[in-house]
């Protein structure tokens, strides 16, 4: 074993990177063991220096993380800050400086990934962000190394432990959207300001970062295409409950059936219960991965928390130490297919749509008249009358597959119907 340490440079001191700090504290000879040298951490980059962070040499805390990154002595920058900036800068930095990178930081890859990875590759450094995308669980490694000679179709995945604890909270106690969303937030699974999760903004980053992988492209943070689950009502999930379904938030990327295409969004969606996703419970995490040889694969695990996290920045630290050492680099940025992003409007899948209508005969002819205009083949059909009568009615329709751009067009035809009163909710159906 080399007895000259390799020199760790932790910008981060939050709940992630205290909890990085305190495994190489305690695991430190086995690291050791496990890359073939000691790593020792040499600078610990926060904004509150006063702060008191058991574990760690107050010696060891700067606020000038640019000059740690630029001493020229670090081996490896564990990037745990998150944003856009200053961890761009100081990600670039410590590239052009001679030290490799791990990094958890999702929004940042998500928008320049394939700049970063360029630099890394000039400089003959790493990039690895495995906590970028789902906590503790290996997803970005099986999909960059081990299904790296296989043709990946679909990713399908509850990538946001915040909105899956809210939606399952709903599901099983049948709370309302706030009430769920205060409970998150008292058991500290949402935090202050929970727009990122809630909105879809931070599942919609990690779809960016598993479709670039997947598929092998480039896809950015303004190709997914986004809508959050602030909307979900409790009879929408009185609604999935009659098909046999539940309702998640799903980040979905595909690639295109002739292969000359790929799409990526976030959204909620009825999914059965019979799917292996339906059974994931509270703040958890899971992708379903289908492939051509390899077919169906799960990965479920926590995915967030500080140890959890840190799992995930710890292994790519051990991967990056020992390419280090043998003086290789790992995989870098295969966007070799250059596929475009089909906007949204192109992706076909079913749908789930509640409208209000007038109570009276004729009605259902007229939906289904505009349907077929559309091109939008119906399923199934359930109408109700309200208990509060005034003369109207819950018509649900839920069509077999059909392309976006025609359901949306269908919509607003229906919008314009004398006998519908509103559109209390649209769902899409997955999973089937």
């Amino acid at each position: 074993m080399r007895t000259r340490p390799l020199k760790v440079a932790l910008l981060g001191c939050g709940v992630v990177g205290s909890e990085v700090a305190r495994i190489m504290t305690t695991h430190a000879d086995d690291l050791a063991a496990r890359i073939g040298a000691p790593v020792e951490l040499a600078g610990v980059a926060v904004r509150r220096p006063s702060k008191v962070r058991e574990g760690i040499d107050p010696a060891l805390v700067t606020t000038d993380a640019t000059a740690l990154v630029k001493s020229g002595d670090i081996d490896v920058v564990v990037e745990v800050i998150g944003g856009i900036e200053p961890a761009r800068t100081l990600i670039t930095t410590a590239l052009e400086h001679g030290a490799s990178v791990v990094s958890a930081n999702k929004a940042l890859l998500a928008q320049d990934g394939a700049a970063l990875h360029a630099l890394a590759e000039e400089h003959g450094r790493d990039l690895y962000y495995e906590a970028a995308v789902a906590g503790a669980i290996p997803l970005i490694r099986p999909l960059r190394e081990s299904l790296a000679g296989d043709k990946v179709n679909r990713v399908l995945g509850i990538v946001n432990g915040t909105t899956n604890f809210i939606l399952d909270k709903m599901d099983s106690t049948g709370a309302g959207y706030q009430e769920a969303l205060d409970e998150a937030t008292a058991l500290g699974y949402a935090e202050a300001d929970p727009t990122a999760d809630v909105e879809g903004f931070d599942a919609a980053a990690k779809a960016a970062i598993l479709a670039g992988i997947a598929f092998h492209t480039r896809v950015r943070l303004d190709d997914v295409y986004r809508e959050g689950m602030t909307e979900v009502t409790a009879a929408d999930f009185a609604s999935a409950t009659r098909m046999g379904c539940t309702i998640k938030l799903l980040a979905i990327c595909e690639r295109a059936a002739d292969g000359g295409s790929v799409t990526a969004r976030v959204h909620p969606a009825m999914i059965p219960l019979s799917h292996p996703l339906a059974s994931v419970r509270g703040a958890y995490n899971a992708v379903f991965v289908e492939s051509d040889a390899a077919g169906q694969l799960m990965f479920y695990g926590p995915g967030a928390g500080g140890a959890p996290t840190a799992s995930a920045v710890l292994g790519d630290l051990v991967a990056v130490c020992r390419n280090k050492l043998s003086g290789a680099t790992g995989p870098g940025d295969s966007a070799y297919t250059q596929l475009p992003v089909s906007p949204m409007g192109e992706v076909v899948t079913r749908y789930h749509i509640s409208l209000d209508v007038a109570d009276k005969p004729g009605v259902l002819a007229q939906v289904a008249t505009v349907f077929a205009e559309h091109g939008v083949s119906i399923d199934t059909v359930r109408q109700q009358g309200r208990q509060d009568g005034g003369g109207e009615a819950s018509l649900v329709v839920v069509t077999h597959r059909a392309s976006d751009a025609s359901l949306n067009g269908t919509v607003e035809a229906l919008r314009n119907l004398d006998t519908v009163r509103g559109v209390a909710s649209i769902m899409r159906v997955e999973g089937e």
